[in-house]
């Protein structure tokens, strides 16, 4: 397999890529990894796209109504909301006009509706939580620059992944690495099925201290 370079070439496709390591191995090598409250609203969810960040006022979402105008095609909106996450600030209405102009998803803070919508409408979706009341649509934020969402650094160039275990960055400027490194976790993890398989113990396979571990005697 080729040799990664520092811009993604050499990897393969990024998103095919990144998609098949997954959120929870990436997040083992060097990606950024988001607490565990921003998770996708429904079930199979899955994003691996460019990130394109997005700052809104809280309790406003002036600035998601201009990102899915200006956003590139492909990527995946990755936005903060401050200290006000019950509001729905995204629903059925924000997706349609979002698949109209090929985004890839959404990453969010905050709180969104139309759940239901979301699915059939097969638009990936991560949020804090599902909120009913609405935003406000008259405040400053910001798009296209840097932002940190869920106390994670989100940046022009860099990739988000979400899956079912959670949601991460990857750096740009750090792809390549994150990828190889996932690569490399990715066989050894393979090693090590064939290993169990065969009768071998996760305390043997990574030298693990058992030791340290009071044994009471067979439980009855």
């Amino acid at each position: 397999m080729s040799a990664a370079t520092g811009d993604g070439s050499g990897t393969g496709d990024p998103a095919t890529v990144l998609a098949s390591l997954g959120a929870a191995t990436l997040g083992e090598c060097g990606a950024r990894t988001m607490p565990p409250r921003v998770r996708p609203v429904w079930p199979g969810a899955k994003v691996a796209a460019p990130a394109y960040p997005v700052r809104c006022a809280p309790g406003d979402n002036l600035a998601i109504h201009v990102a899915v105008t200006r956003a590139p095609a492909g990527s995946v909106l990755v936005v903060d909301v401050g200290d006000v996450a019950e509001r729905g600030y995204w629903g059925e209405v924000l997706t349609t006009g979002a698949l109209a102009r090929q985004l890839g998803g959404l990453v969010i803070d905050g709180g969104v509706r139309d759940v239901a919508a979301l699915e059939s409408l097969d638009f990936p979706v991560f949020s804090r939580t599902i909120a009913l009341r609405g935003a406000t649509k008259n405040r400053r934020g910001s798009v296209g620059a840097p932002v940190v969402v869920a106390g994670v650094p989100v940046a022009p160039g860099d990739w988000v992944v979400g899956d079912v275990d959670g949601v991460v960055i990857v750096p740009g400027v750090r792809l390549a690495e994150v990828i190889d490194a996932g690569r490399a976790r990715a066989a050894a993890e393979d090693g090590y099925f064939a290993a169990l398989r065969n009768g071998a113990t996760t305390v043997d396979i990574l030298g693990l201290d058992a030791g340290l571990i009071e044994d009471g005697g067979p439980a009855d």
